[in-house]
């Protein structure tokens, strides 16, 4: 008799959270201790029940800070977002090991995001990353524009946010892919991450390489 080969375990660990903070509406930053180590722009699994697949999300703090932090927005009838939002410090959630490739090194870069796609670029940023680089990232009100607070100071005129709704000074009107189409001297040395949606990441790449940024020069984490 054949039988259908069982999906390997997924080694699950249980931590407490320290926070669980709204940033923005629908959109929470979670926080835990951290006892391992990790490069900035990996993923990691998370869970509230171990009998249940752990969905991925990038890390999104500093390769050297005490906390593990988290950032998600809830999706309206999902299955982990909404119950995650109401947990409080001292429950607990599980979590897998830390993996991924999509890393940043100190060579100068683009940073290219979409929403809670910022996240692996704040931790790349707080890890020490991208002094040189440029970010772009593309959020809808004001308000999206997580950690603008960090960017601003440290990046200057090299922290480029988009937007099709908000028209203010420093913010630019249109999307992230309008943007790079009006763009006429990328350089074709430096790397491009790219971390949104699958819509996003498809488009912004195209772009890139109709603009002649070489295929291996583009690094993509898509979210769902």
């Amino acid at each position: 008799m054949h039988t259908t080969p069982k999906k390997p375990a997924v080694k699950l660990t249980e931590v407490k959270i320290t926070s669980n903070v709204e940033i923005a509406p629908s959109v929470f930053l979670l926080s835990f201790m951290r006892d391992f180590s990790f490069n900035a722009g990996q993923v990691l699994g998370i869970t509230n029940d171990p009998s249940e697949d752990a969905r991925l999300y990038s890390i999104a703090s500093g390769e050297n800070d005490p906390e593990i932090s988290i950032l998600y927005n809830i999706k309206p009838g999902g299955k982990l977002t909404p119950p995650l939002s109401h947990l409080i410090p001292g429950n607990s959630l599980w979590i897998t090991a830390p993996f991924g490739s999509f890393a940043a090194d100190n060579k100068p870069a683009y940073w290219i995001a979409a929403g809670t796609g910022i996240a692996p670029f704040l931790s790349m940023f707080l890890s020490g990353y991208g002094n040189d680089n440029i970010l772009i990232h593309g959020g809808r009100a004001i308000e999206s524009f997580y950690f603008s607070d960090k960017f601003i100071p440290a990046l200057g005129s090299n922290y480029i946010r988009c937007s099709t709704v908000v028209s203010l000074n420093g913010i630019y009107h249109g999307r992230v892919t309008t943007y790079l189409e009006n763009i006429n001297d990328l350089p074709p040395d430096r790397k491009y991450y790219l971390c949104g949606s699958a819509e996003m990441v498809v488009d912004c790449r195209e772009i890139l390489l109709l603009k002649g940024i070489p295929f291996n020069n583009i690094v993509a984490e898509i979210y769902f």
